[in-house]
């Protein structure tokens, strides 16, 4: 394996419901791709975009990052329904395929599927929630791959959990133009930080998880004390 590269997965929803943080989460994107590429070491990016009339589109597939080009309102248009569990278990599959293809020497020896998303699974035909499950619990396993979560809505951060994702590998944003931000913000620089080997695991910080209003009380006690 190439110790110095890291392979990035980003699977983003694209259904209507997305549509209200359509630009926040344009330029989000487009933040973290831009902090990467300012990143030593390999890295490549692959970037799907999903709903039910395309439950895997794929934009970019095993793209040097730095030659992937910024997301835009032609390339990213919200519409129909939500099949996750399809999303998840083709991206998976498709990550091993890939990986599979390559020389022993050339595979990267640090891999991270990234799920972006506001809502739950709604309507996949393909993949079941026990499958789902014991394809992520076999690569953690097996691979040491780094699945991350990142939703809009609570009850998908249970769903999260439940199929395997870590909560120290999950994030609740809030749905507006400063709760995307913040989010994408927290995701590239925990990216970072697994990418120089700095952390074995990708994981939060309890600055990532913290809400704007309880950083602002901690802000207001810490300035009466």
């Amino acid at each position: 394996m190439n110790q110095d590269y890291t392979h990035i997965t980003v699977i983003l929803d694209r259904t209507g419901s997305m549509e209200s943080i359509r630009d926040d989460v344009i330029g989000g994107f487009n933040a973290f791709l831009h902090e990467q590429k300012q990143q030593a070491g390999k890295a490549t990016l692959t970037l799907v975009q999903f709903d039910t009339q395309d439950p895997y589109e794929v934009v970019h597939h095993w793209r040097e990052i730095k030659e992937v080009p910024e997301l835009n309102k032609k390339t990213y248009v919200p519409r129909a329904s939500t099949p996750l569990y399809d999303a998840i278990g083709r991206g998976i599959n498709d990550l091993e395929a890939s990986i599979d293809k390559l020389p022993e020497s050339d595979r990267p020896s640090q891999v991270m599927l990234v799920i972006i998303t506001d809502g739950q699974e709604n309507s996949s035909k393909e993949f079941t929630k026990a499958r789902v499950t014991q394809m992520i619990t076999e690569k953690q396993k097996e691979h040491d791959w780094q699945f991350v979560f990142l939703s809009a809505d609570l009850a998908a951060m249970g769903e999260a959990r439940d199929i395997g994702f870590a909560d120290s590998a999950s994030l609740l944003f809030e749905k507006s133009d400063r709760g995307s931000a913040k989010a994408f913000h927290s995701l590239s620089k925990q990216t970072i930080e697994y990418r120089s080997r700095k952390k074995k695991q990708f994981g939060f910080e309890a600055s990532d998880l913290q809400k704007d209003d309880d950083a602002k009380d901690a802000a207001d006690d810490s300035a009466l004390t």
